[in-house]
C-alpha cells in the first residue's frame, strides 16, 4: 500500500464534486466537525461505557471516551507523521503525511457511533436474539450471508453502515465522509462470514460493495478467504485508531473504578508505576508527595501512562511501517511495544477483566441492558414482518421515518429495526420498554 493513495479527501457518494483545491480546513478536518454537530454523536453522552449512567459520581459514557480517544489519536498520528515526513520529504505528495492526525482524530470521533445502548451487551443482546432467542425462526428466510450478518452483530460494522447508508430523506453517501476517515474505523475489513466465533468483522452484507468502493479506491491488498470471501488487509491508519482506544478504555476504566472505590488508591499507584523504571518512578513518586488529594495523583500517575504508552505506539508503529503496508504486520501496536510497556498494559487489562467487568453494578447493567434490548427487539422484528396488525401499527408510528420499516425484503425490514434500536439512547431504550410493558404512561 502507498500513502499517497491511503490518504485521500475524496467524499464518500459525492465523488461527482470532488475538488482537490485545500481551504482554510481540510476535507478532514470538515469530517471531525460534521460529527461533531451530528445527531448520533450526540447520543452517545447517554451511552454506557462500562458503569451506570448517570450517577453521583460522573463516569465516563461513549461521548466522553470518544473525545478522549480522538484526543490521544491525534497525539499518535502527529507523533508518527512528524517521524515520517523526513522519510518521505522527497516525494510529491509528502503533504499528505500531515493530514494523518485530522484523518485519525476524526475516525475516532466516529468508531462507537454504531454501538447500540447498554455498551456491549447491547452488541451480545441483538446478536443472540438471532442465534439463541425468538429470532431463530427467521433462518430459513434470509440467505447465509445475512444471517451471518445477524448473529454476529458488530457495532463496528454498524458504524460504517450508519456512516455510508442512504437512510430514507437523507442525502446519497450518508454522512459523506472522506474515504480514508471511512476505512480507518474499519477494524475487521472482511464480511461476516469470515467472523468465527469472535464475532468480529467490518461491514454488513447490505455494505460490501461500498466498502469494496472504497478499499479499492485506497489501494488497500485484496485477500480473499478461502472461498472468495470479501477480505482486505487493513487501512495503515485503524492500528493508530485503534492504539488510541484501547489506551483510552483500559487506563480511563481504572481511574473511574477508582473513583467508584472499586479499585483503591494504593493499588491504582502500584499499577501506573509498573509502566515506568525505577528513575521515573522516583520522580514520580517525589512530585505526588506535593499533592494530597488521592484522585489528583491518579489522574497525573494517567496522564503519564498514557503519554509513554502513545510514544512507545508512535515508535513502534514507524519501526513496523514497511510491514504494515504491506499488509503482513501481526497483532497490535499495543502487542508490539517495548516489554516494560507491554507488561504494564497487561496487568491493567487482567485486572479490569478480575475486578471491573465483573463489578456488581457492570453485570447489573448487562443484565438490565440484554432484558431490554431483546424485548424491543422481538416487539419491533414482528411489527415490521406483520405491519397489518394494530399493535404493529401503533409502535411503527413511533419508528423515525428515515429507518424503511416497509423495506421489499425482510432483510431490509430487519435492519430498519436494528438500525432504530442501535440509535438508542440507554434512557430511551429504557423508556420505551417501560412503555410498551404499560409500566410508564402519559400524564393526563
Amino acid at each position: 500500500m502507498h500513502w499517497d493513495r491511503l490518504i485521500c479527501d475524496k467524499r464518500f457518494g459525492l465523488e461527482d464534486y470532488h475538488d482537490a483545491k485545500r481551504g482554510l480546513r481540510s476535507d478532514f478536518q470538515r469530517d471531525y466537525d460534521r460529527l461533531v454537530f451530528s445527531s448520533p454523536f450526540r447520543r452517545l453522552q447517554n451511552k454506557t461505557q462500562v458503569f451506570p449512567l448517570p450517577g453521583s459520581i460522573f463516569v465516563h459514557n461513549r461521548l466522553t471516551h470518544s473525545m478522549e480517544v480522538s484526543c490521544v489519536g491525534r497525539s499518535l498520528a502527529n507523533e508518527i507523521s512528524g517521524m515520517l515526513r523526513d522519510k518521505y520529504s522527497g516525494e510529491p505528495w509528502c503533504n499528505k503525511i500531515d493530514d494523518m492526525g485530522d484523518v485519525v482524530a476524526a475516525a475516532c470521533l466516529a468508531h462507537d457511533l454504531g454501538n447500540p445502548p447498554f455498551g456491549h451487551s447491547g452488541e451480545k443482546a441483538i446478536s443472540t436474539f438471532f442465534s439463541e432467542g425468538a429470532g431463530s425462526i427467521l433462518e430459513k428466510e434470509l440467505t447465509a450471508s445475512q444471517w451471518n450478518d445477524l448473529i454476529h452483530f458488530e457495532g463496528n460494522a454498524n458504524a460504517f453502515r450508519l456512516l455510508t447508508h442512504r437512510f430514507n430523506g437523507r442525502r446519497p453517501g450518508g454522512f459523506a465522509m472522506t474515504y480514508s476517515t471511512l476505512a480507518s474505523i474499519v477494524k475487521y475489513p472482511y464480511e461476516s462470514s469470515l467472523a468465527a466465533d469472535a464475532n468480529k468483522f467490518g461491514f454488513f452484507t447490505s455494505e460490501k460493495d461500498d466498502f469494496i468502493k472504497v478499499a479499492e479506491e485506497l489501494g488497500m491488498l485484496a485477500r480473499p478467504g478461502e472461498n472468495g470471501e470479501v477480505r482486505y488487509t487493513r487501512h495503515p491508519l485503524v492500528y493508530i485508531v485503534e492504539a488510541a482506544d484501547d489506551i483510552c478504555y483500559e487506563v480511563m476504566d481504572i481511574e473511574d473504578a477508582h473513583k467508584l472505590r472499586i479499585l483503591m488508591t494504593h493499588e491504582v499507584i502500584d499499577l501506573f508505576l509498573g509502566f515506568f523504571d525505577d528513575n521515573r518512578r522516583d520522580r514520580m513518586l517525589h512530585i505526588m508527595e506535593h499533592v494530597d488529594d488521592p484522585n489528583e495523583k491518579i489522574s497525573y500517575l494517567r496522564s503519564c501512562v498514557i503519554g509513554t504508552l502513545v510514544n512507545k505506539c508512535a515508535d513502534t508503529f514507524v519501526s513496523h511501517e514497511d510491514e504494515i503496508l504491506r499488509g503482513e504486520f501481526s497483532g497490535t501496536l499495543l502487542d508490539n511495544i517495548p516489554a516494560l510497556e507491554r507488561e504494564g498494559y497487561n496487568r491493567c487489562s487482567a485486572l479490569s477483566w478480575d475486578k471491573i467487568y465483573k463489578a456488581s453494578d457492570v453485570v447489573d447493567i448487562e443484565l438490565a441492558g440484554n432484558r431490554i434490548i431483546t424485548f424491543l427487539m422481538e416487539k419491533l422484528i414482528h411489527a415490521v414482518r406483520f405491519p397489518q396488525l394494530n399493535y404493529s401499527r401503533l409502535l411503527l408510528s413511533k419508528v423515525p421515518q428515515q429507518y424503511d420499516t416497509s423495506s421489499p425484503t425482510l432483510f431490509g425490514k430487519i435492519q430498519a429495526a436494528i438500525d432504530h434500536i442501535s440509535g438508542m439512547t440507554d434512557v430511551y431504550a429504557l423508556d420505551l420498554y417501560r412503555k410498551l410493558n404499560g409500566m410508564s404512561l402519559p400524564a393526563v
